[in-house]
């Protein structure tokens, strides 16, 4: 496959998995179409074309020529510096890599990464939020992830990448559409009644199970393991922890028990304040999964995944 045609499947499959539904995707993406056919003189200069088929602000190329042949990638969690270096030293070794792909964003989808947030308010209101109130309580929360973006250095991986002239892209939002739709779906199917079901039905799926051995598996921060489950949410996409405000809606929407990669201690306290149980399933082995759904459909296309910076592979192509 070359460079773009990996891009542009990932982006899909992030569309099939996204949790808002494919039509309202569609819908978002022909506001884009608008947007640039209104955009005249400086405006249109600075129009990303890809944004007209990529709804996700950190998911991009961030260097190499789309037309790149590529064959044997790559892929970490999060890819600094060091990374790159590893990909070169491979290659010195004669360890081919085409392609360094990284789930956590870098260069310019790590500065629009506050975008992407914007989806929370849509799965808000899914809930039961009315979304007035969602785009009001997501306003500040995503200004003070934007400014906190703002002074970061987004693009030293990205500079290394181009030195040593090595192919490197993000997929964030794609991802974490698949591990929210995955364990939605699973969630759904087994119907848990009491809170360490959850934990027990996480623990079978292999990227959590790998996790539990390396101290980092599934864990209960809120609630008890005992108690009733009540309605089941998966809180696992939309860039980045949303607000604290949310947790005061879910409970009049009737919420029980969140599903969750990770967790701030604030937010911790005001789901515990709501008497929400919060199932942590864990930040690597949740993003580790929902890579290995893109992945698997890489592989088979021929392309050889190579695993690093605490990616935990796990292919369903062989089961």
């Amino acid at each position: 496959m070359k460079l773009k045609d990996v891009y542009r499947r990932m982006v899909a499959l992030g569309i099939e998995a996204d949790p808002r539904g494919k039509k309202q995707v569609e819908e978002l993406l022909k506001e884009r179409q608008k947007e640039k056919e209104k955009a005249k003189g400086d405006d249109s200069e600075g129009f990303q074309e890809d944004t007209l088929f990529n709804p996700y602000s950190d998911t991009a190329i961030l260097y190499g020529e789309e037309t790149r042949e590529i064959k044997r990638i790559l892929v970490g969690i999060d890819i600094e510096v060091g990374e790159v270096l590893l990909a070169d030293r491979l290659r010195e070794k004669g360890e081919a890599i085409d392609l360094i792909m990284a789930h956590h964003p870098e260069g310019k989808a790590l500065s629009a990464l506050h975008k992407v947030m914007h989806m929370q308010e849509d799965l808000l209101h899914q809930i039961g939020v009315p979304i007035n109130i969602a785009e009001g309580i997501m306003a500040s929360r995503i200004g003070e992830v934007r400014r906190g973006l703002a002074p970061l250095n987004h693009n030293r991986a990205v500079d290394a990448a181009r030195l040593l002239d090595l192919p490197l892209m993000c997929v964030h939002t794609p991802a974490d559409n698949q591990v929210q739709t995955f364990l939605s779906r699973v969630i759904e199917e087994r119907n848990p009644k009491k809170v360490d079901d959850i934990l027990k039905l996480l623990k079978e799926i292999p990227e959590y199970k790998e996790a539990a051995k390396r101290g980092s598996g599934p864990t209960l921060f809120a609630g008890k393991k005992d108690g009733r489950c009540g309605k089941v949410i998966v809180d696992m996409t939309g860039g980045t922890s949303g607000s604290e405000e949310a947790y005061a809606r879910l409970a009049q929407a009737g919420v029980g028990t969140i599903v969750g990669m990770h967790m701030g201690e604030k937010h911790r306290k005001e789901a515990e304040k709501y008497h929400i149980n919060v199932v942590i399933a864990g930040h690597m082995a949740s993003d580790s999964l929902g890579m290995n759904l893109l992945l698997d459909a890489l592989e088979r296309q021929g392309i050889q995944v190579v695993a690093c910076a605490g990616m935990i592979r796990y292919s369903r192509n062989v089961q």
